[in-house]
Parts: C-alpha cells; structure tokens; sequence
C-alpha cells in the first residue's frame, strides 16, 4: 500500500518554493541555535566573572531558556494555528536576536537570566509556525526529508556555534576587555553575545518574501478540535510519543552542553581545541544524520509502512544506548572523538521524527499547538533539567567536576533506553491514528 495523497483538489507549491522555504527555516533555525550553543564554551569564563557554580550556569544554559521557551509555545502555536505564520516567525526571530545581544550587557546571574529568558519567549514563535508551514507546502510522502532538512538547524547551529566561537572566543580573549561606544567596557564573553546575537534581525526580514500557503488537512467542521480534547481522545498515544522523543532529549542536549567541559577538564582541550573539533562532528556527520532519518522514513512511508517515523527513531535509539554510554568514559581523547562523531550521526537521525510523526496524526487546526505541546514537555524535560540533572549528579553523588563524563555516561545511556522502549511500545496506536488522519481534507 503506498502513501495516500493528500484529499485536497488543490495543486501544492511548487518544488522549487517549497525547498526555498526550508531553506530559509532552516536559516532561521540555525541562527536560534547557535544563540543557544554558544554558552557551552562560555561555561568557564561566565563562571569565573559571576561567581557561580556548575548547577548555577546550567540554570543560566537550560532552565532560564526552556522555562519560558516552553511555556510560551502553547499560545504562539495557537497563533500560528490562526495567523499568518510568517509573520509570526518574523517578530519572533527580532526579539530573541535582540535578547542575545542584551546577554552580552548582564553584568551579573539575574542579569544574564533574564536575557536568557527572552531569548526564550523569542525562539518559541519559531518551530510551531515552521512545522504548520512545511506540511502545508509538502505532500505527506515528502514531509519527512524537508522536516528534516529544518531539523538540520540545531546540529548547523551548534557546529558553527563551536567552530566560529570558539574562535571568536579565542580571539576577544586575546583583546582582552574591549571598550563599545554607547555600551562600555566588554568582557570578552559578553562581546561574543553581541556577534552572534545581532545578524538575526536581518535574516528575520528574508520572511517576508515568502507566501503563505493553503492550510490542507482540516478536520470537518464541527469537530471538537480543542487541544485537549484532540489529545485526550489518544492519550496512551501521545503520552508514549511525548514522553519517548522527549527523554531522549535529556541525552541529546546534555551531550551538546557538557561534552566540550569533558574534553576540557578530562582530557585537558582548550575552549577552541574542543569547539572545532566538535564543531566540525556536528556539521560532518550530525548535519547528514539528519537528512538520512528523513529519508529512511520517506521511503518506508512510500512502501507502505505508516509507521515509518516512530520506528526508525526507535530502532536507532537502541542502537545508541552503548555508544551514549562509552564516549565520554573512554580515556583516550582521539578514540573518545570517534565515537563522539557516530553519536553525533545516530542523535541527527532522530532530529527531524518527532515533528514528522506528529504532523502524520492531528488535522491542519492544531499542527502548530501540537509542537508547541511537544516542544513544552520535550524543552522543559530536555533541555530544562537534562543539563541540571547531569551537573547535580557530578556535584552531589560523584565528587565534583572532574566526574562530569561519569554523570553524563550514566544519564544519557538510560534515558536512551528508556525513550526507544516507549516507542517501539507506541507504533499500534500509531499507526490506527495515521489511517485516520488520512481522511481530512
């Protein structure tokens, strides 16, 4: 049986448009990112200006972002779900380039929370609009490679993010305190904000250019389309997706935020030493990882499989647990790194499922809300106690910082467990919610 057709009469965009669009998303997404990653190299000097600990700055990397990140979504998806999403994606993308650029002028830990807390209400705008917009411009079919293909943005971000900061950094760190007509005198981690905050607002005016197009898969008129409602008539369901994609986050994230401060402290890298070399793993091996799993669950979706997307993330996460488990414990740096980048490529592979499995299951009316209900439970469990959770670990049980590869072994290797079996669990229901997806309109 191969994939259903869309039922709308209506012609989709054109090729050459709709890739246009993923292309500026994925800009978009990239640019949000690199706001993101950069506090990774900037774990040791922030906290030698402020004063505080590993659990404090992991605060500062995970909980002052997604908290906000999180809670936001809900009403920006509800937005999306009824205004014109580029807009919407416009005005989001301004404020949080602004709010990373004003990360750079805190002068102490309330200071830099706050930054980090608008950077979040900005990004929030951003993927619930993105997701509602590609499935509108993409036949079920090919969904999953241009999802994908925007899902590329966080692995592009962090690359960069490690490669030019940890440059930049380098470089500011040799200036030493620079002096900023209008601002004042700069430490050197504070201009990096600056540079990587600011181009954001250009890119932003790039979505102007694109149309909006006609909102396809609408559930008949009548329905009861609330959020909860929707959800509550499946909730085995989305409670095994949610929680199965957003677990795993805990592993992803925390290896994106404590894999420079192993190499760092355990294998005694520098900042720039270990921002290339990750850096450039993110965007060789984690960037294709990306576009490989959507066209894995492309071509399974064509040959019949409905439930392509839920069980390629299941599978490649069982293949992940013991390479999670062994890349930050293996004392050679070289070997360490290896395995580092066949990590990178399984957690690429993932990246773009869960907006593709999502879509696959709700009508048009509820498609930004419902990756914004993800993205709030998948933010507040990955990224907001997944850094926290680690650092607390190394603090508390282990003995201190020079036990962060340990905690960060440990914690990724069960969460990754725990995700793939929640989803292999979760493809019946899966697949019976997909057949009925496929008769709106």
């Amino acid at each position: 049986m191969s994939a259903t057709p869309s039922i709308s009469s209506a012609p989709w965009p054109s090729p050459t448009r709709a890739w246009v669009l993923v292309a500026l998303l994925m800009v978009a997404y990239t640019s949000s990112f690199i706001d993101r990653q950069i506090m990774s190299l900037l774990v040791e000097p922030i906290r030698a200006d402020l004063g505080i600990s590993d659990t404090e700055f992991s605060l500062l990397a995970g909980l002052a972002f997604s908290i906000f990140y999180s809670v936001m979504g809900l009403p920006l998806g509800w937005v999306a779900d009824r205004w014109s999403r580029r807009m919407l994606i416009v005005v989001g993308m301004i404020s949080w380039s602004i709010m990373t650029a004003l990360c750079g002028l805190a002068t102490g830990f309330l200071g830099l929370f706050l930054a980090r807390i608008g950077v979040g209400i900005g990004e929030a705008a951003l993927s619930p609009a993105a997701y509602s917009l590609i499935s509108d411009y993409f036949p079920p079919e090919r969904r999953a490679r241009a999802i994908s293909a925007y899902a590329m943005g966080p692995y592009l971000g962090s690359g960069l993010a490690l490669i030019i900061g940890g440059q930049v950094i380098e470089l500011a760190e040799g200036m030493g305190e620079v002096a900023v007509p209008g601002v004042g005198v700069l430490a050197p981690w504070q201009l990096v904000f600056l540079v990587v905050g600011l181009p954001g607002v250009l890119i932003a005016l790039l979505f102007l250019l694109v149309r909006e197009p006609e909102r396809r898969g609408l559930a008949p008129r009548g329905s009861d389309l609330s959020l909860p409602a929707f959800i509550g008539g499946r909730r085995t369901l989305f409670m095994l997706l949610f929680l199965g994609f957003s677990v795993f986050g805990i592993a992803g994230i925390s290896y994106l935020v404590w894999i420079p401060a192993v190499f760092m402290r355990v294998h005694g890298w520098t900042a720039s030493d270990i921002g290339l070399a990750y850096g450039a793993i993110l965007l060789l091996t984690s960037v294709p990882g990306v576009f490989v799993g959507g066209w894995i669950s492309d071509r399974l979706t064509t040959r019949g499989r409905v439930d392509a997307p839920i069980t390629v993330a299941a599978m490649v996460m069982f293949a992940l647990v013991p390479l999670v488990l062994v890349t930050p414990l293996h004392p050679d740096p070289t070997t360490a790194l290896t395995l580092l980048a066949v990590t990178s490529f399984g957690f690429g592979m993932l990246n773009g499922l869960p907006g593709t499995a999502l879509q696959s299951v709700v009508p048009n009316q509820l498609r930004g809300q419902i990756i914004a209900a993800y993205f709030l439970i998948g933010t507040m469990m990955s990224l907001g106690s997944g850094p926290t959770l680690v650092a607390w670990v190394s603090d508390h049980l282990l003995g201190g910082p020079m036990q962060i590869g340990v905690s960060l072994a440990t914690v990724g290797a069960v969460a990754t467990l725990a995700s793939a079996t929640m989803l292999w669990v979760s493809r019946t229901g899966f697949r019976e919610a997909v057949e009925v997806a496929r008769q709106w309109r």
